[in-house]
């Protein structure tokens, strides 16, 4: 079992920035692709980004590319996310996920095996 936990959330005004973590609980972090969703209300969960186990590649929802820039440290069995020039459409809960894939991003929510809770994201205009 899997636990990840994020931090960093919380409001900015358009066009700033934030810098999601998402600590994972085991020592087996480096195997796992790492990825983050965001769910706005009355909307699915949507991808945003994700990142193989190395690092090595990224791959970003549209919507993030340019902006977003997605990172992890092994050694610290941590994921980020950097987020910059912020749009009040980018408001939402955020979520760090954990896939078994290793070697592969999926984009859709049920490849992923372990969730974190979710931070909250405000973006005012």
């Amino acid at each position: 079992q899997v636990q990840l936990v994020e931090s960093g959330g919380g409001l900015v005004q358009a066009g700033g920035s934030l810098r999601l973590s998402c600590a994972a609980s085991t020592r087996t972090f480096s195997t796992y692709t790492m990825g983050w969703f965001r769910q706005a209300p009355g909307k699915e969960r949507e991808f945003v980004a994700g990142i193989i186990w190395s690092g090595g590649r990224t791959y970003y929802a549209d919507s993030a590319k340019g902006r977003f820039t997605i990172s992890r440290d092994n050694a610290k069995n941590t994921v980020y996310l950097q987020m910059n020039s912020l749009k009040p459409e980018d408001t939402a809960i955020y979520y760090c996920a954990a896939d078994k894939a290793r070697g592969l991003i999926y984009t859709s929510s049920s490849d992923f095996d372990y969730w974190g809770q979710g931070t909250q994201v405000t973006v005012s205009s």
